[in-house]
C-alpha cells in the first residue's frame, strides 16, 4: 500500500521546510535508508532519509518550494498503484506525473516544466537565523563565465554581515536573477548554473518563477553613442520581453558611484562622468557641486533646506523589525541599581599588573553576570507560547556598535571562562564585527545580553530586550562622586546598571534577587576567583 511522506520536523523550532534538492525522480526505485532529498530548515540543510521502500509515485513539493511541517512531500508505493485518493486526502493535485519511458524522448508534459538534467537553480540563501532578505553586494562571476565547485559566486549582504556565497555546482553561469545592489527575499531566484545553451526560460518556468531572463548585460567598452544589437536567435525572445533601453535613457556609472549618489540624493543625469566613455565613477560623486545659472556655487545660501537620504541596509531593517517586535510583544519593566566600584577598580588594577594581562570593567561585569545567572536560571530564560525554557548553560551576548547599527556576538559558556579569556573573546568579536567578518554561528544562541555605553560617558540608560532572551543588562559609566560610607561622606566610585526584564518570564522579586547576587560579585570581585 502506498505511503504518504510528509514534510518532517527536523528541529525543535522548525515550522516549515524548503526542498533544496531531490535525489530521486518520479518512477525511480527507493530502498529503505536511501537519501531522497535535502531539506532546508530554519537552522541547517539536512539529508532526508526514506523509511519506506517502493517506487516514488508522486512529488508534492518541487525543488525550491517551501511548505509547513506535515505538508504532503512525496508518495511511495507499488508501480502503477492508484494514488488519487491519497492525493485528495493530502489536499493537493498531482504536481508531477510519472514519465512513460516508452514514449518519445521529445515529449514534455504540458502541465509541468522539468528542469533539464545538469542544470541547477540557485536561490537566495538564508545565511543567518534572522535573515529574511539579502542584497547582492557584488558579483564575482558574470553571465557566460565558467563556474567550478567551490568558486565564490557573489558577496551577499545580510542583516548582520556581508558574506561570500560559494557555489556547490559547476557549469556555466547562465542567468543572474539580481543585479548588484538589488534586494530580494530568501529563496528568490539568484542564479542558474548549467550547460551552455540551456533554455533559461524553461528552467524558470519549472521553478514556478514569473521572472524571465534579463537582456544580455551591456559591455562597458561599448561607446555610449553606439546602439546595442540583439544577441543571436536565442536572445530574440529576451529582446522582445525586455527591449534594450534607448541611448538617451542609459546612464553609464559604476555600482559604487550609483550607491554614493543614492546615499547623497544626487541625480546621476546632472553629473558629468570622467571615466571611460563618460562613465560616472567615485571621484565624480566626490567632486560634484550643484550648479546655479551656469555658475558653480562655492557656498550654501542661508535658509536653504537640505536632507541626506540613507537607504536602509539589511541590518538596519532587521534591527527595526526585531526591536519593534520585542518592545510591543514583551511587557518590559526595569530595575535600576547603583554599585560601589572601589573594590572593582582596585581589583582590576592589580589584575592588569600581571604580564600580558589586561581586562576591562565590562569583562568583570560579564563574568559576574554569568555566575549570577547560574544561580538564578529564571533570569537565564526565554518565553515560548506553551512554556518557559530555563537555560542551565550561560551564553552571554554582548552588544557591539557597528557602522550600520548593532550586532550581538555571543561568548559561549561565559561562566566557565576566565576574565582574560572573556576579554580576548570580546575584543576579537568587536574587531571582526566592525569588519563584517562574524559568522552567523557566532551571533546565535545567546541566553542573556549585556549592553555597555559607559565608555561613551552615559551614566544610566535602558535597553530593549534582545529576544528570545528574557532580560538584558544596561551598564553605565563609573562616576566619581561623594558617597556615604560608615556614616561619613567620602569620595567614592559608583556605577549604575539597569536590568530590563520580560515580565512573562522574570518576576520583579526574581530580578531583584539576581541583582543582589550580581552586586555581591561586582563589589567583591575576588569571590569570582574562588
Amino acid at each position: 500500500m502506498a505511503e504518504i511522506i510528509n514534510m518532517p520536523r527536523l528541529s525543535d523550532t522548525m515550522e516549515e521546510g524548503t526542498v533544496a534538492k531531490w535525489f530521486k525522480k518520479v518512477g525511480e526505485k527507493i530502498n529503505e535508508g536511501d537519501i531522497i532529498a535535502e531539506i532546508e530548515t530554519d537552522k541547517a540543510t539536512m539529508e532526508f532519509e526514506s523509511f519506506n521502500e517502493g517506487e516514488l509515485l508522486h512529488i508534492g513539493i518541487q525543488e525550491g518550494g517551501t511548505a509547513p511541517v506535515d505538508t504532503l512531500l512525496a508518495i511511495i508505493g507499488k508501480k502503477g498503484e492508484d494514488i488519487s485518493a491519497l492525493l485528495k486526502e493530502g489536499g493537493e493535485l498531482s504536481q508531477e506525473a510519472p514519465v512513460d519511458e516508452s514514449t518519445s524522448g521529445v515529449s514534455i508534459s504540458t502541465e509541468v516544466a522539468l528542469i533539464p538534467e545538469g542544470t541547477e537553480l540557485i536561490t537566495m540563501p538564508r545565511l543567518s537565523d534572522t535573515m529574511e532578505e539579502g542584497t547582492v553586494a557584488s558579483w564575482l562571476k558574470k553571465v557566460g563565465d565558467k563556474v567550478n565547485e567551490g568558486d565564490i559566486l557573489a558577496e551577499i549582504e545580510t542583516d548582520k554581515a556581508t558574506m561570500e556565497f560559494e557555489s556547490f555546482y559547476q557549469g556555466t553561469l547562465l542567468y543572474v536573477g539580481l543585479n548588484e545592489g538589488e534586494t530580494a527575499a530568501v529563496d528568490s531566484v539568484l542564479a542558474i548554473i548549467g550547460k551552455k545553451g540551456t533554455d533559461v526560460d524553461l528552467v524558470l518556468a519549472a521553478h514556478g518563477s514569473k521572472e524571465v531572463a534579463p537582456a544580455a548585460p551591456i559591455k562597458e567598452s561599448i561607446i555610449a553613442t553606439e546602439i546595442v544589437s540583439v544577441e543571436e536567435t536565442k536572445n530574440i525572445k529576451e529582446a522582445i520581453i525586455h527591449p534594450v533601453p534607448s541611448v538617451s535613457e542609459r546612464i553609464l556609472a559604476s555600482p559604487l558611484a550609483k550607491k554614493m549618489a543614492n546615499e547623497k540624493g544626487l541625480n546621476l543625469n546632472q553629473i558629468k562622468g570622467s571615466g571611460e566613455h563618460g562613465r560616472i565613477i567615485k571621484r565624480d560623486i566626490d567632486n560634484y557641486q550643484p550648479q546655479q545659472y551656469g555658475m558653480v556655487q562655492s557656498f550654501t545660501p542661508s535658509g536653504t533646506e537640505s536632507v541626506t537620504v540613507i537607504a536602509n541596509s539589511q541590518m538596519r531593517k532587521t534591527i527595526a523589525k526585531r526591536l519593534s517586535n520585542s518592545k510591543f510583544t514583551a511587557p518590559h519593566y526595569y530595575l535600576g541599581v547603583e554599585f560601589d566600584m572601589d573594590n572593582a577598580i582596585s581589583f582590576r588594577s592589580q589584575y592588569n599588573s600581571l604580564p600580558e594581562t589586561k581586562i576591562s570593567f565590562n569583562d568583570i561585569v560579564m563574568k559576574a553576570a554569568a555566575l549570577a545567572l547560574k544561580i538564578h536560571p529564571q533570569v537565564n530564560a526565554k518565553w515560548e507560547d506553551s512554556q518557559i525554557t530555563q537555560h542551565h548553560h550561560v551564553h552571554v551576548g554582548v552588544a557591539v556598535a557597528v557602522e550600520d547599527g548593532l550586532v550581538v556576538p555571543v561568548v559561549k559558556f561565559t561562566d566557565e571562562q576566565s576574565l582574560s579569556q572573556i576579554g580576548v573573546s570580546v575584543k576579537d568579536y568587536a574587531t571582526r564585527a566592525r569588519d563584517k567578518k562574524l559568522t552567523p554561528s557566532e551571533m546565535d544562541g545567546s541566553t542573556f545580553t549585556i549592553s555597555n555605553l559607559g565608555m561613551f560617558g552615559i551614566q544610566e540608560f535602558t535597553s530593549i530586550i534582545n529576544q528570545p532572551n528574557g532580560a538584558i543588562l544596561s551598564v553605565g559609566a563609573i562616576d566619581k562622586k561623594p558617597v556615604v560610607k560608615e556614616d561619613k561622606i567620602v569620595i567614592g566610585n559608583t556605577m549604575k546598571l539597569t536590568l530590563a526584564c520580560d515580565h512573562r518570564v522574570v518576576d520583579g522579586a526574581t530580578g531583584a534577587q539576581f541583582l543582589q547576587t550580581l552586586r555581591g560579585y561586582i563589589e567583591n570581585p575576588l569571590t569570582m576567583l574562588l
